[in-house]
């Protein structure tokens, strides 16, 4: 008996390791190297129409993705393929059906890609507004505990690698409409940002976001 019970509990602990070491490995996609030969291919078939070929999008409502962060553009793709009902989730109907289309490894391809290519500058266009916008980014509204944009997003709107996007050069429309997004919870995968736009009005975040369009 006595025997028989020592070998359970050798059998039983050996279990429990070999899962928490199951547990612990990375998952095989998360293994796989990042082609961005193989992103390039499965961009041009799924990307290019809305967001360019080289990820320059020319279109105002959808974003540039080209020079954009590996880490965080596959951190978007994850978050489009969650369930709606996810509270971490990226809701949109359109990307949802792109991104869920593709595997763990695909997504990685993607994102090595276009974090490859070059992006395109951008132009601030209003000028009554500029001064607003640099404020907010550079120091940011005290009176509103609003931090200054700069803080994550670097200086020069580079941001910070797997962190924090890279803004520099992006349409303003569509910062415009993220931080709208963000401020009315129809975005939720980043509480910070959702925090910030709650204290923003629509003329500072048009502001910041002309401002940030012309930054290099």
């Amino acid at each position: 008996m006595t025997s028989m019970l020592g070998r359970l509990a050798l059998a039983t602990a050996s279990f429990v390791l070999g899962a928490a070491a199951y547990a612990q490995a990375p998952q095989a996609s998360q293994r796989v190297k990042p082609d961005p030969a193989r992103g390039q291919q499965i961009s041009a078939g799924v990307c290019a129409a809305c967001h360019g070929a080289d990820g320059n999008s020319v279109i105002a409502a959808n974003p540039k993705l080209a020079g954009q962060h590996a880490d965080y553009l596959y951190k978007q793709l994850v978050d489009y393929s969650k369930p709606s009902s996810a509270k971490d989730a990226r809701v949109n109907a359109v990307m949802a059906s792109f991104a869920g289309a593709l595997s763990d490894a695909d997504k990685r391809h993607v994102a090595a890609y276009l974090s490859q290519q070059k992006k395109t500058p951008g132009t601030a266009r209003n000028k009554d507004t500029l001064e607003l916008g640099q404020k907010i980014y550079r120091a940011g509204i005290a009176a509103k505990n609003v931090p200054a944009c700069s803080g994550c997003h670097a200086p020069n709107g580079a941001g910070i690698p797997s962190q924090n996007p890279r803004l520099s050069g992006q349409h303003a429309e569509y910062t415009v409409a993220t931080l709208q997004a963000f401020r009315e919870g129809t975005r939720r995968n980043n509480l910070a940002m959702s925090q910030i736009a709650s204290r923003l009005t629509d003329e500072e975040m048009k502001a910041v976001a002309d401002y940030l369009a012309g930054l290099r």
